[in-house]
């Protein structure tokens, strides 16, 4: 009797990983925003060049229509994409990098420093976010994409590294630690080498959500008009839209893109997010089994 043994097990079963539709849902779709963010603007030329007449529909020369000042929607859509993608790469960098330090080292340290950086961090999630943007927007006279992601990313850090500290307290006692202490490590190499690389889906959770949250963000503040006057994001474009009352006239292929593609990526990225939940569940990931 022949004994056949079959190799031809997927590669992520072989890793012990689970398979994820919804993680390559998701990263078709962040991909997607992500191409168009690169190429799209130098395809479309000048958002504010005059192509049509005032509100025409989507034809076959104009893809998405005009706007009420002649403008391509679809001109601005892509340079939008852009901006918005760019806060929150930005914000999502700056918010994790600021976490990972305070969670880590804090969480490492202890005494005085961990103390010192939870008050801190306290402080921070007590601080109502949007009023502290709406002022803080309002007195900075550079208002481009880069800066709202750095005022963004200032109250975003304090959530994820709350996260990070508590992993971190619970690692810092395991014994392949206590055996890089003993045998004379220093504290910067062990929470690099042997904390940091346990960190990754916390690290990778706290960073796809800093990203979602930042667009959100950005998106609010511009549609109240506190976007610096220019369509650099997808809630400049909703906020002009409403100015030029769009809806009312029935110009929906002027408000409609940009909220589409806010609601598009933001599933896009909490698919990414929830397929990195399965894989720090076990239980999660036993389910999707």
């Amino acid at each position: 009797m022949t004994v056949v043994v079959s190799l031809a097990a997927p590669r992520d079963r072989l890793l012990g990983l689970p398979r994820s539709g919804k993680l390559v849902t998701g990263l078709v779709i962040v991909g997607f925003f992500a191409l168009f963010a690169v190429i799209g603007p130098v395809l479309v030329g000048d958002p504010e060049a005059l192509v049509a007449g005032r509100l025409e529909s989507p034809s076959a020369q104009l893809w998405l229509g005009s706007t009420d000042t002649g403008q391509s929607v679809l001109a601005q859509l892509l340079h939008a994409t852009r901006g918005s993608m760019l806060i929150g790469l930005v914000a999502g960098v700056l918010a994790t990098a600021a976490s990972l330090i305070v969670g880590v080292v804090g969480g490492y340290v202890g005494g005085w420093l961990d103390e010192a950086f939870s008050l801190l961090s306290n402080v921070t999630l007590v601080i109502p976010t949007l009023p502290l943007l709406i002022v803080v927007a309002d007195y900075v006279e550079d208002s481009g994409p880069v800066t709202y992601a750095l005022i963004i990313s200032l109250i975003s850090w304090a959530g994820p590294s709350r996260v990070i500290r508590s992993q971190v307290m619970s690692l810092r006692n395991r014994d392949y630690v206590d055996a890089a202490r003993v045998s004379g490590e220093p504290g910067w190499r062990i929470m690099i080498f042997h904390i940091l690389p346990n960190l990754t889906p916390v690290i990778a959770s706290g960073f796809v959500w800093a990203v979602i949250g930042a667009i959100l963000t950005e998106s609010g503040l511009s549609a109240l008009g506190l976007g610096g006057g220019s369509v650099t994001s997808w809630g400049g474009m909703l906020y002009f839209a409403q100015n030029g009352s769009a809806l009312s006239l029935g110009a929906w292929w002027w408000f409609v893109p940009p909220g589409l593609c806010i609601a598009a990526l933001g599933t896009g990225l909490s698919l990414i997010n929830f397929s990195i939940d399965e894989l720090m569940n076990p239980r999660l990931r036993k389910a999707a089994a």
